[in-house]
């Protein structure tokens, strides 16, 4: 059930919420599947309506520092220092929990993972509900994540989900982890690089690592309808031969460079590192007839190094 963010519409979902039900609404970077983020059974709505795994934590969507508060035991300068910079925001910190936060929401981890989302329709509707609201991404679980209302339709039919239209990042948030020194637990839509002018000891934690601390970090994600391969940048030769040989693949490359692959009409992924971000799980949902995604790999840096984890966890096999 699509319905336009109206007042109307906020209450009725804000209503919904309180009755424990759950709720898609928009953010920033994907639309997400949100439940009072205090109450243990309407939080296990979620991951049963996903098919979640229950060792997968979730993010608590919040309206400020306030919010914040009443969830963590403490907010360090670090913390602080992020918060100020970068929310409202695709960042989400990982704090020590209250006890107030049910274990279902952190999978049993001592802390949370909460940000403040910058969309007026998340903040409208986290204010109207009156409660801290735990969203993992509005999809099946494995699938890809949903920038637009109509992949949160194509999923969860008959669900009340507000359509706020495109999502302007289209890549889930960065997820940071404070300590000595602070880590990137999961690559997402702040680049790293941005991040260090904040926190210039910042490190990416190793995959192993991260998928024991961070939401979205310990399954298999992304993956598209069809089998998806992806080769390296220095296998463009063996990706023209694998076109060459299946007439029915869809090619998935940035714009720059589809000059390598001429003759085929790729699957639109964008020329920028923003219009890529934004375009990814778009691509990934492309309703082009084909029988395999055939993906050119991007440059691993800044932004692209987050579109490069969602792909390589998307990919039925690298090549």
């Amino acid at each position: 059930m699509l319905l336009p963010p109206t007042p109307s519409a906020l209450r009725r979902a804000a209503a919904a919420l309180k009755r424990g039900e759950p709720v898609a609404f928009p953010t920033e970077t994907v639309y997400g599947l949100g439940a009072n983020a205090l109450d243990p059974e309407a939080v296990r709505r979620i991951f049963e309506a996903k098919g979640r795994p229950d060792d997968n934590p979730l993010i608590v969507h919040v309206t400020g520092l306030p919010m914040v508060r009443r969830l963590v035991r403490e907010l360090p300068p670090a913390a602080r220092a992020l918060a100020a910079r970068f929310w409202p925001g695709p960042l989400t910190i990982v704090l020590p929990k209250r006890s107030r936060v049910p274990d279902i929401v952190t999978a049993g981890l001592p802390t949370v993972a909460v940000r403040v989302p910058d969309h007026p329709v998340a903040l409208a509707l986290i204010e109207a509900a009156g409660v801290p609201i735990a969203a993992p991404s509005a999809n099946r679980s494995g699938r890809p994540s949903p920038t637009r209302a109509a992949h949160v339709a194509a999923d969860f039919p008959g669900l009340l989900v507000l359509d706020g239209g495109p999502a302007r990042h289209g890549l889930e948030s960065t997820v940071v982890a404070l300590g000595n020194p602070p880590r990137v637990l999961r690559l997402g839509a702040i680049p790293v690089e941005e991040l260090r002018t904040v926190l210039p000891g910042l490190v990416v934690a190793t995959k192993a690592r991260a998928r024991a601390e961070s939401p979205g970090m310990r399954h298999r994600h992304y993956a598209p309808a069809r089998p998806l391969v992806l080769f390296r940048r220095s296998r463009a030769a063996a990706l023209r031969e694998a076109l060459a040989v299946d007439p029915r693949a869809l090619l998935l490359c940035a714009d720059a460079d589809a000059r390598l692959f001429p003759g085929w009409r790729p699957v639109k992924l964008g020329a920028t590192p923003v219009e890529i971000a934004h375009d990814l799980f778009d691509a990934l949902r492309t309703q082009r007839r084909g029988s395999v995604l055939l993906a050119y790999a991007l440059p691993r840096r800044g932004l692209l190094r987050a579109v490069m984890d969602r792909l390589e966890r998307a990919a039925t096999r690298v090549v």
